[in-house]
């Protein structure tokens, strides 16, 4: 079981304003907040976002290095994907694979997927 993650990001106010957002749909909870970083909590596990040290912020974060690659969160039902993809809209954030949308994991895996604001893809699937 993953007892947490922490992923260092270009502006944390920018990844504040979504991953609250998206975790606070998703139960996640606020858990801890200093300076340079927060983090939300679902059951026992927590998700960490902390600001990027500005002599680290010359290389950009891509999904296609070495690496983490995406994050893929539970829905609790085709409803609820479809819910938070018109909230990604109106949000104005970009939705990946949309001529394929809502099925870009295949026949069998309804899911959106999305950019959070360094450009890490995150997939919301729902239950089959």
């Amino acid at each position: 079981m993953l007892h947490h993650l922490e992923i260092y990001v270009s502006n944390l106010s920018k990844s504040i304003e979504l991953w609250d957002w998206f975790l606070t749909e998703l139960g996640y909870e606020p858990y801890q907040k200093w300076d340079s970083g927060i983090s939300w909590k679902h059951g026992e596990t927590y998700l960490v976002f902390v600001q990027t040290e500005e002599r680290f912020l010359n290389v950009p974060y891509h999904r296609s290095r070495v690496g983490l690659n995406h994050l893929a969160f539970h829905a609790v039902s085709r409803e609820q994907v479809n819910q938070i993809t018109l909230q990604l809209k109106e949000k104005g954030i970009n939705i990946l694979y949309q001529d394929k949308h809502p099925y870009a994991g295949g026949d069998a895996h309804y899911a959106v997927f999305f950019e959070d604001p360094d450009r890490i893809k995150v997939e919301l699937v729902a239950p089959l």
